[in-house]
């Protein structure tokens, strides 16, 4: 997993990534807020969001090199507060398709590790 503490706020962070996904050519599957979801039962909880990251044409990509691995599939960025830290963690797709032993599905996992770490730069100024 790789993590890393931000000087952004949360909210900033949220932003700066969302730009990179855009900028990489991916989409945002998914936004989950869960500091959001919370506040709709009238709780307030610390910042927590996920953002499921993917594009189609690498869908098709994972499918065809190793159909069990669709189901860690779209991926994941993970945005969150621990005390007085903003913190954001992403298991980059190398390590989430290792267990399916597949060399096609690391090739496509290579790529993506790129992808990822550019997005993940956004947070960085790298």
């Amino acid at each position: 997993m790789k993590t890393i503490t931000t000087s952004l706020t949360a909210n900033e962070a949220v932003q700066a990534l969302l730009a990179g996904i855009e900028s990489e050519n991916m989409r945002v599957v998914a936004h989950i807020n869960g500091q959001a979801n919370a506040a709709k039962m009238g709780k307030e909880v610390p910042a927590d969001q996920i953002l499921e990251v993917f594009r189609p044409d690498f869908a098709i990509r994972v499918w065809s090199a190793c159909k069990a691995a669709g189901h860690d599939i779209p991926l994941r960025i993970h945005v969150y507060e621990e005390g007085d830290e903003v913190k954001v963690a992403c298991r980059l797709p190398t390590e989430v398709f290792a267990p399916f032993d597949s060399a096609e599905l690391n090739e496509v996992g290579v790529e993506l590790d790129g992808i990822f770490n550019n997005i993940l730069s956004k947070i960085t100024g790298n």
